[in-house]
């Protein structure tokens, strides 16, 4: 009899071989119940409407409705956590993106050869995220955000680099689970005068690039995945890949990034702590510091370190995180000087550019 405490997943996936093998893997987790499986979105909402899940795994190409359609009617109708199923190729991280923009607030990759093994060597990742996700609240993109948001201007029309003028401030964000709308938000109200960004994003490697992309396309401000030695400049926004730290770093006047490789922090790479920590040491009191929704503690000590260094400090509130983790443990810590909704935090780096 399965115990009340168990979480509910539902896989979605038109693979008999990936329903099997992902059945077969989480029923051997004492804490997760598959309650149901279906080849495509429609015969699942029918399933899915007798018990419904507390998770859904879901794959995004399909038969008869697509599992970003699909996502999107969930999200409206009953929001779910789900966990999107997507390749490692390059047109898989561009739907995966689809995905997280609609609400699923986590990604589980699969190759495409030695599918069996590969799902079977990554089910823990997988149980991870589910335990994560039956955590999670997810929300689709506010309306509000979206419509009040500026149209960013074509490539041509957005003020040269050179032009903007230098500047010795940077804000340092940090997120995971939910960061990938989050951010969305946030940056989409930016103007091209704001000081420069970096980021961190937990996403796997081969994504944060398509990750850019889709940010650069609907904002104002220049968005890119860091290469190493970039320099920090106003209007630009730069992501730290997959797989890879990014560190803040100073010469004279200028900030730039150093982008390497290491051993996971806090189980991740790239991790928040580890930019936050460089920015306290090179930037100190001329930084803001920003941890925004994700689960688990990084970020928080190095945040800690941001402050202790002069800088400014804020934590998203709990209302609009996805899961409200990294934010509520720098609160615990004492790392954050206060807490601000994900609309106000636009506006809060607006105004600390302004000084």
């Amino acid at each position: 009899m399965p115990s009340a405490a168990q979480i509910k997943v539902f896989i979605v996936d038109d693979s008999a071989l990936v329903r099997q093998v992902l059945t077969a893997c989480l029923e051997s987790h004492p804490g997760i119940e598959v309650i149901g499986q279906a080849a495509d979105p429609l015969f699942a909402l029918e399933k899915m409407h007798r018990q419904w899940p507390d998770v859904l795994v879901l794959d995004v190409e399909m038969p008869r409705m697509d599992g970003i359609t699909f996502l999107r009617k969930i999200m409206a109708e009953r929001p779910t956590p789900a966990i999107i199923c997507s390749t490692l190729t390059e047109a898989g991280a561009a739907v995966t993106l689809d995905a997280l923009a609609a609400g699923a607030v986590g990604v589980f990759t699969k190759a495409r050869l030695g599918l069996r093994e590969s799902l079977q060597q990554m089910s823990g990742d997988l149980i991870r995220q589910i335990e994560i996700a039956a955590r999670s609240q997810p929300r689709a993109m506010p309306r509000k955000a979206v419509e009040t948001a500026p149209v960013a201007p074509a490539k041509s029309e957005r003020a040269p680099a050179v032009h903007l003028t230098t500047t010795d401030r940077v804000v340092a964000l940090g997120t995971s689970t939910g960061g990938t709308q989050a951010l969305e938000v946030v940056l989409r109200q930016l103007p091209v005068d704001c000081p420069g960004i970096v980021i961190v994003q937990h996403m796997p490697e081969k994504f944060t690039a398509a990750f850019a992309q889709r940010l650069d396309s609907v904002c104002a401000i220049e968005v890119r995945e860091a290469r190493h030695m970039d320099r920090v400049r106003p209007g630009l926004a730069l992501v730290a890949p997959g797989g890879r730290h990014m560190q803040l770093k100073r010469s004279g006047a200028q900030y730039f990034v150093e982008v390497l490789d290491g051993p996971p922090v806090n189980r991740h790479r790239p991790s928040v702590d580890v930019l936050f920590r460089s920015v306290a040491r090179h930037a100190g009191h001329n930084a803001l510091g920003v941890i925004m929704t994700g689960m688990g503690d990084d970020g928080a000590r190095g945040l800690l370190s941001m402050r202790e260094a002069g800088a400014r400090t804020v934590a998203q509130d709990e209302a609009s995180c996805v899961v409200f983790g990294m934010p509520k443990e720098a609160l615990r810590l004492g790392a954050a000087q206060g807490t601000e909704s994900l609309q106000g935090i636009p506006r809060l780096i607006e105004q600390y550019g302004r000084g």
